[in-house]
């Protein structure tokens, strides 16, 4: 009976590791992405070139963005990526971060393994940390005027001044302020701050980056329809539509027999008295200026042209959306359903200008705009890519604010404010679980010790010493200066965070961290390789790993 073949239960091709191998698998992955991301923490971050697939260039130190295009096979690694799009897509900042810290919480699981602690027990304490680290946030933070200007640019600009735009730092937070008060939007008081949908970055190669500038109105690329039409109105009067101004033709095919000749020229007739009346129900509302997310015949812009109307044609739909915010026009689907009050006057100027090679349509000056244009210029795409990605991220600090103006210390301040008041709770913890709950504490001193390594300073002994201050009285506003790394008041600093953006990046990154160490199996299907195929459907014995 010895000798009998062992039993598959798994198809012969499957792969599976299983037990304490794959936990020591997952942590080294994830170190290993934490390890990728760590140099593009702080303001002396180092930026990263990325080739894509296509052979386009990406060159950017934001953590969402490298992860983005780089192409990974271990899945525990690929849940690391994943992360650091859910922080992007939650607050906007905090991309690296949340990687690093996810990967020490592991790295700092390991000891733990080896001296053949249960995952559980460690899941257990990693729990009741994340508990207490939410508390200790929610102590040292402080509330926030959100109308005082001067701190609200304070804020922004310490988000970017981790980022390639720092040299601008006052221009791309005014920009960034401006853009959100315009797009806020509250109504039965509930705020709504969209920046997705109503602050559209336009980038414009060419020119300074200097010249960049928030629009009091929309900028849209797109010329006229006739050489004729005007191109400068003053408080033009706009009428937007979603139908088009041709002749609509049957949605299936139609055939139509015609036994007189008469009748042809009937049917060319019935089509440009439809198109006429399209026009004159246009006219009725004397408006200066059409944009329509379809298209426009040459006998409509004929018409338009005899009545001194401007029309511009195949608008994007989120375009129009952001118009018809600008200046108050409702969007028309149907042109004999027009009313004098879908009419738009809300905008002052409408030009068409010529930028570089292309031309470029500003509806600006508007009255009280709830949607605004952000034209960026810049020596070439690269840069513009980056300075988009970092505004990005600057409105959504912004924005974050705004929703929650609750703030706490940066520079690795509130992350050594929260590990001592962890360290001190466990000191009065009894079981085992104490030691994975000092290990996180630990693990939240890795933000404050990268910022001393990207600045190139000793960091033992600047770690030491701030977690000495950090145990005196009312020092919790320490950090580390990223650009010199000395150690800072941050309040004199003035690098502050917001609130939500922090407890986004600790929950996140503890989750992620309790998910990976629940993991013990990996099974996974490997295909066969192409040149396998072919021999393999003779012999099964042959493809046999």
């Amino acid at each position: 009976m010895m000798g009998q073949r062992p039993v598959l239960v798994l198809s012969q091709n499957t792969k599976r590791e299983s037990g304490r191998k794959v936990q020591i698998g997952n942590i080294s992955a994830a170190k290993t992405i934490a390890d990728v991301i760590r140099t593009c923490l702080g303001p002396r971050a180092m930026m990263k070139m990325l080739l894509d697939p296509m052979g386009g260039i990406v060159m950017t130190n934001d953590g969402n963005a490298i992860l983005r295009e780089i192409q990974v096979q271990h899945p525990a690694a690929k849940s690391m990526i994943e992360i650091s799009r859910t922080q992007d897509e939650e607050v906007g900042d905090g991309t690296t971060s949340v990687i690093i810290l996810a990967g020490e919480m592991l790295a700092v699981a390991e000891h733990f393994l080896e001296q053949q602690m249960h995952p559980t027990v460690i899941i257990g304490a990693y729990r009741k940390a994340l508990d207490d680290m939410i508390s200790s946030l929610n102590k040292i933070s402080t509330p926030v005027d959100v109308n005082n200007k001067e701190m609200m640019l304070n804020i922004i600009k310490s988000a970017i001044n981790t980022k390639a735009i720092s040299h601008w730092s006052d221009l791309a937070c005014g920009i960034a302020l401006d853009a959100v008060k315009t797009v806020e939007f509250e109504e039965n008081g509930r705020k709504e701050i969209d920046i997705k949908n109503y602050a559209k970055v336009e980038k414009i190669p060419g020119g300074i980056i200097e010249d960049s500038c928030v629009l009091r109105g929309i900028m849209v690329n797109k010329d006229v329809t006739h050489p004729r039409m005007r191109r400068y109105i003053k408080n033009p009067r706009i009428v937007l539509l979603d139908c088009s101004l041709e002749y609509k033709k049957g949605e299936s095919q139609t055939d139509i027999e015609i036994t007189r000749e008469e009748d042809f020229a009937r049917i060319l007739q019935m089509e440009e008295e439809y198109i006429q009346q399209i026009c004159e129900d246009l006219i009725r509302v004397k408006p200066d200026l059409i944009i329509t997310e379809k298209g426009i015949s040459d006998l409509a812009q004929h018409y338009l042209i005899r009545a001194n109307i401007t029309a511009i044609r195949r608008v994007r739909k989120t375009d129009n959306n952001r118009i018809s915010r600008a200046c108050g026009a409702r969007i028309v689907s149907r042109t004999d359903e027009l009313r004098d009050e879908d009419v738009g006057t809300g905008a002052r100027l409408f030009e068409v200008k010529k930028i570089g090679d292309e031309y470029f349509t500003f509806i600006t000056d508007c009255k009280d705009p709830k949607a605004c244009t952000i034209m960026l210029r810049g020596a070439s795409k690269e840069i513009l890519a980056e300075v988009e990605r970092n505004l990005q991220d600057a409105m959504q600090v912004c924005r974050n604010v705004l929703v929650d103006p609750q703030l706490v210390p940066g520079g690795g301040a509130a992350e050594m404010a929260v590990s001592h008041a962890l360290t001190e709770k466990s000191k009065v913890m009894t079981g085992v679980e104490q030691w994975p709950y000092r290990a996180v504490a630990q693990a939240l001193e890795v933000i404050p010790r990268t910022l001393i390594q990207n600045c190139g300073a000793s960091t033992i002994r600047l770690l030491t010493s701030l977690r000495a201050k950090h145990t005196q009285e009312g020092s919790q506003t320490w950090g580390v200066n990223g650009e010199t790394g000395a150690l800072v008041d941050m309040k004199d600093l003035g690098i502050w965070e917001p609130l939500a953006v922090k407890l986004q990046t600790y929950k996140t990154a503890v989750e992620t961290a309790v998910l990976l160490l629940r993991i013990d199996d990996i099974v996974s299907g490997h295909k066969k390789k192409g040149g396998d195929q072919s021999r393999s459907t003779g012999a099964p014995d042959a493809a046999q790993e």
